[in-house]
């Protein structure tokens, strides 16, 4: 079970695709965060939908909206990716312990060994203000719901 709308988003630390630590906390009080959890790193329908946030990056940034991009893949390979497709949002490795940031969301697929294709929306002060998710890992966001969840700030 995802976590609700409503409840105060779980805190992580987890290193970025350059190897720097990322916290939820750096972001409180400062920044909302739409945190994007995503199953793999290299695939189709995963790079759709960051190739599409990262072409509509500065609508989030306009919301005052940093955007964390999460999959249980390692920081490696996630920085040759993001070199490769010039995502400049932070990539972040859930790689050990495995998957514990999706667990902590709800959003572990156990059989698969990766996160689901979930999206939180975190407020300033660390609530979960819109979540969704997809039905199956070949199921794409629609970028109309990420509208709709920038609209629930």
């Amino acid at each position: 079970m995802a976590i609700a709308v409503g409840s105060t988003a779980p805190g992580f630390t987890l290193k970025d695709q350059n190897g720097a630590d990322v916290s939820l906390s750096d972001f409180a009080g400062n920044h909302a965060v739409a945190l994007v959890f995503y199953p793999f790193t290299f695939t189709g329908i995963c790079e759709g939908e960051l190739c599409a946030l990262r072409d509509d990056l500065s609508r989030y940034e306009a919301a005052g909206v940093q955007v964390l991009a999460v999959s249980c893949d390692s920081k490696n390979s996630q920085k040759v990716w993001a070199e490769q497709q010039g995502y400049t949002f932070p990539l972040l490795s859930d790689f050990w312990p495995h998957g514990a940031t999706a667990q902590a969301y709800g959003v572990f697929n156990d059989a698969l060994g990766c996160a689901n294709r979930a999206t939180f929306l975190i407020d300033r002060e660390g609530v979960v203000v819109d979540a969704f998710e997809t039905d199956s890992l070949g199921t794409p966001r629609e970028q109309a719901r990420y509208e709709a969840a920038l609209a629930a700030l």
